[in-house]
């Protein structure tokens, strides 16, 4: 028997760093919210490709890195639904004997995918009435690409009214969308001091401070370090915090370079509380990959965006400067420019903490869980009048 009759299968990818921590986000919102409820978390490549996960991992995040061009070409070729975008989608169908047996062991009662394979495959699994289970998707990034859409999913869950249209306009019935924001950690969700933060942290309390986050590598690589002196540019004496991930090349390479600086320059490695460094900081310095902006918009921190990889990242960065709450550099010397005009500039500032106040959706995960839970008892009862009629 199953608690509370709620069991929630969560697939997510490691293909990016966003599926994984708005899936975590999903899983932990269940625990804390609907105790009675299980849960189970699992990487959907690693589960049906168990052999080949690690190198396709590998394939796909070094070429993305290496030619990224190509993988920009791929994406907006099939933006839109045709014949080069279903072709892509048949390599779900790989993998469902493997589908299958999890579903089996797992006997859940809503499915959430928030890995767009993941989608595609319980799509399949319904389509040939292998298994009948509710299914949502979660969308996390300000994109509508085809690759999220399928016929057999119940409910999209998006990040923002941009998205929803544009699904309406792929053909997506309206009655299927719900806009819940995309779903982020709770102590993005709580309220910080700034001064006493700082204080926490270490840092000077009266020092406008940018916070530079770009994943798990590291953003800038070399290039910030070989040309941090750029900074010394700023129009007035500034605290960098620069978080560099598992580059510990990058970070000693920092902080040697920091002792010959006007400004106060941190570089840290791998951080946990992410939300501590976003409430100590003035701006945000990063590439706009779906999770980060979302975390960056619930704690209402102004955003430069810098080095957007071709593909959903450009569509993320539409979304925020359309939205008043971020700007855009292209290159080193028009970050340190548009820096430069944002710390002389507070009213610019304000006019974009005031800008996310109207755009941030601090209650996305309680949203997201509360509609993927009706899920179950809306396809229930449409089953039902189906019965009847």
């Amino acid at each position: 028997m199953k608690k509370n009759g709620h069991k929630v299968l969560i697939l997510s990818g490691s293909y990016g760093d966003g599926h994984k921590q708005a899936a975590e986000a999903i899983r932990r919102e269940i625990a804390q919210r609907y105790p009675g409820a299980e849960t189970v978390l699992l990487d959907f490549m690693e589960w049906t490709h168990p052999f080949m996960n690690s190198i396709g991992r590998y394939m796909f995040l070094k070429g993305l890195q290496t030619f990224p061009s190509a993988y920009g070409y791929v994406y907006n070729k099939t933006r839109e639904a045709n014949l080069f975008s279903y072709i892509l989608k048949q390599f779900n169908r790989f993998g469902l004997g493997r589908m299958m047996k999890l579903l089996r062991e797992v006997e859940p009662t809503v499915v959430v995918s928030t890995f767009p394979p993941a989608a595609g495959a319980m799509s399949a699994v319904r389509a040939y009435g292998l298994y009948d289970v509710p299914t949502a998707t979660v969308i996390t990034d300000h994109t509508d690409h085809s690759y999220w859409v399928y016929p057999e999913t119940d409910k999209y869950l998006v990040g923002s009214d941009t998205v929803r249209d544009g699904l309406i306009q792929a053909g997506v019935p309206a009655g299927r969308i719900e806009v819940t924001g995309i779903p982020i950690r709770p102590e993005f969700q709580g309220t910080y001091e700034s001064a006493q933060t700082r204080r926490l942290l270490g840092l000077d309390t009266e020092l406008p401070t940018i916070l530079f986050m770009g994943g798990g590598c590291g953003m800038m690589g070399g290039e910030l370090a070989s040309k941090l002196e750029a900074f010394e540019a700023l129009p007035v004496r500034t605290q960098l915090v620069v978080v560099c991930g598992n580059n510990e090349k990058l970070r000693a390479q920092i902080t040697e370079l920091a002792s010959h600086s006007r400004h106060r320059i941190l570089a840290t490695g791998y951080v946990n509380n992410v939300h501590e460094w976003m409430a100590a900081a003035d701006l945000l310095v990063t590439k706009p990959g779906g999770l980060t902006i979302s975390e960056a918009m619930a704690m209402k921190l102004p955003i430069v965006i810098y080095k957007s990889l071709p593909g959903q990242e450009e569509d993320n960065a539409r979304f925020l400067l359309q939205a008043g709450i971020a700007v855009k550099a292209k290159n080193m010397n028009d970050l340190i420019g548009q820096l430069g005009i944002l710390l002389r500039s507070p009213s610019l500032l304000y006019t974009m903490r005031e800008n996310l106040g109207r755009t941030r959706r601090s209650n996305a995960s309680a949203e997201a869980v509360r509609i993927v839970l009706e899920t179950r008892s809306e396809r229930r009862y449409a089953a039902a009048l189906q019965e009847i009629w």
